[in-house]
């Protein structure tokens, strides 16, 4: 078989034309170093226009409200604005707010910003739930409009700018430049300060009229929370107790810890009679005595309850007076008959502030004065508090797809007589999108399975080429940890805690890969280097493999360029961004057309083309027609059962040999994604891999199935290695099945050991079962006929005890690995414990880290009442058929035994012989054995398939933080802050009950500079 492959796919000859065509193209080496502190750099460059960009739309928005005159008795006609809310779609989805004051503006496309934009206007989007009419919102309307011009004059100075958007501590969005607001249904509940451009530091005024909208208080309180946060959630009677056992403190709020807190508040339930003092007693000690990173911050009780007489006033002389260090703010949920002074008191008595929160309505409200008051040490902080911070990698609303958004805090500078103003106007925000920051990475240069990455200070991604989520989730952050995106081992726990501490460094290991297509696992040897981001906190890594360490670059003329091109004609495959006008397209065909009218118009070395990848493109193509011409078309394919012969290069050309077989090419046109292509450069010898489970020339009755086989072309110029291309074939199974048999029988009595086995029982070969299985457990072909339409299956399924026997007998290793990036199906809701989905409060995750860290806990009082039903409202439509989801994967591949083995493997009933053996230069195992005698066997069934992980051992996820440590500074109170203004409310309100559950939320919030 080798020899014949060898023969066909001109292996040989391929390595040779290179050594010909020496003269067209130079090797360069990749010195890790000196890439990474290029990239570096560029991305520090690229950081710092937006920051000083961010600063000069922060400085003139404050000029421009402090000069604004705030109008009491200001009507709409006296706004002038661009209300773009689209809110009834419909089939074109081009319907606008009707809004007296919305204009019927132009849009044209911009492919920066993968959207129909307009250049000469901003545009404002206002949550539906928000009074447009209010004197507050025409305010706003009304000065920000002025910002029209700064947004405008910004984007001439940078014309890279994307969206710039000032959010409004009210609600209000006024993004440049305009293009139309698409809800995800009619029900508009998007709000700036749900999003990473907003100013929110915490969503406390999350409490509802039952023991079920109370639990979904603290699950929405929750994802208010991000990874820079720490919480811990606790339920109490007459005592305290953690919801989550092993949660004995503050924990990071991460997604796993969340998910965990989530599951058990759901499983609450309300009994018993009330204790404040035991409540405000685990608050506080949580607070005061937390070994979480950082804890000397600025710490918040949040307490929400409908009723109470108790001030827990000696609680509060122990634990907080007379510094005043913890703020308590208080929330009187519902509508009751009770003296409210006591809560109004608390929160005045301890820096904070005491809301009503009568209804479902009022919860979103209130989360303005509390805005307010947590901006308070910021504002007069002044210019201390003026950092650009960036938050985690989010999808953008308006269609930039994956941003990250680079935030900073406008304040308010008017004076009321002697005293400076304490508020937050709101938040600039500047977007950049990750397509930006990856654009000045060398993608093509580090080879298929090299690539660059950049990780923040709590570990998750900022680039990674397994950064891909699979479900927009609007609500939340996209986090990735950069060890949930490689398989982990100590090595890569060490390099992200060196990157997170700033270090710069270099290691070669020995690490485990998953393949594209998430089926193999390979062992292979990577340079890991890494170093901080100069003036930010993310800290920039590279991977590269051995054989990448040098690259070609193609130094042809452009006559020459132009005659090779023509040559390829239209077997050639190729998809990449080669020039800027060029038009891409998944249909290959479609994309080639697009390619060859753009090359009669301009020529390869033109300004806007990318004349490495195009002059190698054209580089490659040349080799392969010498190749097609000198090796396949004097080889007769069929009498060998060979269907297809096609070869694949780094320059990004994939040709498939014959003309006809390119119709029915199912793998990635793009090399670099090809899961064959990247996998054949990381193992020696012939890669063999069956079709996919969805590929539809599985079924023998519609098309021959086809079995791929490949192998990388090894080229040594002077004394660099490099592996440029791969070549392979494509197996007719049926023919080769029949081979196969021959194959098998000649070995199998060539084979003395498989002899005497058989004469030991007195076996026929037609007794025996003969495999074909890769590296990966699947079938790859069987002497069995009926096994046809098993090729390509798990083995396991195929026969469980046999390869069970193999793992056992350690041919085969497993690795699990989790993907937090998964797709599952929705999780039914319930009558006792679903939230309504129309209660969305803004988030602190989505504070933009405007420096606010936060730590909270919170404490459930248990009573006798019985929750009531609130019916579901689907107002936020942000929700997908199928949800995001941590799923296990398992994969198997081979240890080192290289040799042959015997196997007896007894069953309950019977027993059987095995015999396995590695095929050598390739990554299939020939196994041999009888066939099973009896129908039971006790043996752990293995699976391949991926599965949702249910969290059975929540604790265990403790063992599985990872600490980070990010610099910031922190603010802590000032003496000149006002806390006069601290909440009003009636003394009485009619309710029919009263003390239904009591939730205390301690936060810890960090912000910018220390005072």
């Amino acid at each position: 078989m080798p020899s014949s492959l060898r023969e066909h796919l001109g292996r040989v000859m391929h390595r040779d034309i290179y050594n010909e065509k020496r003269n067209q193209f130079a090797v360069e080496r990749n010195t890790p170093k000196q890439l990474v502190e290029k990239v570096s750099g560029d991305i520090a460059k690229l950081l710092n226009r937006k920051r000083k960009a961010l600063e000069r739309l922060a400085r003139e928005a404050e000029d421009i409200q402090r000069e604004h005159p705030w109008q009491d008795g200001i009507k709409v006609r006296s706004t002038v604005t661009i209300l773009l809310n689209l809110l009834n779609h419909d089939d074109d989805g081009e319907n606008l707010l009707q809004n007296p004051n919305s204009l019927s503006l132009e849009f044209v496309d911009d492919p920066n910003f993968k959207n129909k934009v307009n250049y000469s206007y901003t545009a404002v989007q206002i949550p539906t739930d928000i009074y447009k009419g209010s004197p507050t919102i025409l305010n706003e309307l009304n000065w920000t409009q002025s910002l029209e011009r700064v947004f405008i004059e910004n984007s001439r100075e940078d014309p890279s700018l994307r969206w710039q958007v000032f959010g409004s501590a009210t609600g209000v969005t006024r993004y440049y430049p305009a293009t139309k607001w698409r809800a995800p249904n009619k029900i508009d509940l998007y709000d700036v300060r749900r999003r990473p451009l907003a100013l929110i530091f915490l969503s406390g005024s999350v409490s509802g009229l039952t023991l079920k909208l109370m639990k979904t208080s603290v699950i929405e309180m929750l994802d208010t929370l991000s990874d820079d946060d720490y919480v811990n959630v606790a339920r109490f009677n007459e005592k305290a107790y953690a919801v989550v056992p092993c949660f004995t403190t503050l924990v990071q709020a991460n997604i796993k810890n969340k998910k965990i807190f989530k599951e058990a508040v759901m499983n609450m339930q309300a009994k018993g009679t009330t204790d404040y003092k035991t409540g405000f007693q685990f608050a506080f000690d949580q607070l005061l005595n937390t070994n979480a990173p950082r804890a000397n911050c600025n710490k918040m009780i949040m307490m929400f309850t409908d009723g109470g007489e108790d001030r827990a006033q000696d609680i509060f002389e122990k634990y907080n007076w007379p510094n005043k260090t913890v703020r308590v703010f208080t929330f009187s949920v519902g509508q009751h008959n009770y003296d409210v002074t006591p809560l109004q008191w608390i929160a005045c008595a301890n820096k904070g502030y005491y809301f009503e929160i009568p209804s479902i309505g009022a919860i979103r409200i209130n989360t303005q004065e509390y805005l307010d008051v947590l901006g308070r040490p910021m504002v007069l902080a002044g210019e201390r508090a003026k950092q650009v911070q960036w938050t985690n990698v989010y999808q953008d609303a308006l269609g930039l797809g994956l941003v990250i958004t680079g935030t900073m805090p406008v304040f308010n500078l008017t004076t009321d007589g002697d005293s400076k103003n304490q508020l937050i106007l709101g938040v600039m925000g500047v977007d950049i999108a990750l397509s930006e920051i990856k654009e000045l990475t060398p993608r093509y240069k580090l080879g298929a399975n090299g690539y660059t990455f950049a990780i923040d200070p709590n570990g998750y991604v900022l680039l990674h080429p397994n950064l891909q989520p699979k479900i927009i989730n609007f609500r939340e952050p996209v986090t990735l940890d950069f060890l949930d995106a490689e398989l982990p081992d100590r090595n890569k726990e060490e390099i992200r805690r060196q990157m997170i501490d700033g270090k710069a460094g270099q290691r070669r290991i020995k690490t485990l890969v998953k393949s594209v297509d998430e089926r193999y696992i390979d062992e292979v040897q990577r340079t890991y280097i890494w170093s901080p981001v100069e003036g930010t906190d993310y800290s920039l890594g590279l991977v590269l493999p051995s054989y990448s360490e040098n690259h070609i670059k193609a130094n042809l003329s452009d006559q020459i360029l132009q005659v090779q091109f023509f040559q390829c004609g239209m077997t050639c495959v190729f998809l990449r961004e080669y020039c800027k006008d060029l038009e891409l397209s998944n249909n290959n065909t479609e994309f080639l057309l697009n390619f060859i009218a753009l090359m009669e118009k301009v020529t390869p070395d033109s300004k806007q083309c990318d004349n490495f990848l195009l002059h190698n493109l054209i580089l490659d193509t040349g080799i392969i027609k010498e190749l097609v011409d000198k090796v396949w078309k004097n080889k007769d394919l069929n009498t060998y059962g060979f269907m297809t012969v096609f070869a694949a290069t780094d320059g990004g050309i994939t040709r498939v040999f014959p003309k006809r077989a390119s119709d029915t090419w199912e793998e990635n046109p793009e090399p670099f994604n090809a899961s064959f292509y990247r996998r054949s450069l990381d193992n020696k010898g012939y890669i063999f891999r069956a079709p996919y489970p969805n590929d539809d020339i599985l079924n023998p009755e519609n098309d021959t199935i086809g079995i791929l086989v490949s192998t990388a072309v090894d080229v040594t110029i002077g004394s660099r290695n490099l592996k440029p291309a791969v070549v392979g074939v494509k197996l007719d199974l049926e023919a080769w099945t029949d081979k196969f048999k021959i194959l098998a029988s000649n070995h199998t009595n060539s084979n003395r050991q498989i002899m005497q086995s058989l004469k030991a029982v007195r076996l026929s070969l037609q007794d025996l079962l003969c495999y074909l299985i890769d590296d990966g457990g699947f079938l790859v072909m069987s002497n069995q006929k009926d096994y046809m339409n098993k090729v390509r299956t798990f083995n396991s399924k195929v026969d469980a005890t046999l390869f069970y026997a193999l793992y056992n007998n350690s041919f085969y290793k497993r690795k699990q690995s989790y993907d937090y990036q998964s797709v599952c199906d929705p999780v039914p809701s319930s009558n006792t414990g679903a939230a309504p989905r129309g209660v969305f409060v803004p988030t602190i995750a989505d504070v933009l880290n405007v420096a606010w860290w936060t730590s909270a806990a919170w404490i459930n009082k248990k009573t006798d009442l019985t929750c009531v039903n609130v019916d579901e409202v689907d107002a936020e439509g942000m929700e997908s058929r199928e949800s995001s989801c941590v799923t296990v994967q398992t994969q198997f591949y081979f240890s080192n035994i290289s040799s042959s083995y015997n196997i007896l493997q007894d069953c309950d009933n019977c027993s059987r012989l095995i015999h396995a053996r590695r095929i050598n230069n390739t990554n299939l195992l020939f196994v041999v054995a009888e066939k099973l005698s009896c129908d039971s066997c006790e043996i752990e069934k293995l699976s391949q398939v991926e599965t949702e992980c249910i969290l059975t051992h929540k604790c265990a996820f403790l063992a599985l933080v990872l600490i980070s440590e990010i610099m910031i500074h922190i603010f802590l109170f000032l003496f000149q802050e006002n806390t006069s203004d601290c909440g009003r409310g009636h003394s009485f309100r009619p309710s029919p009950l009263t003390l239904l559950l009591l939730q205390l939320l301690l936060l810890c919030v960090l912000a910018h500079p220390s005072v």
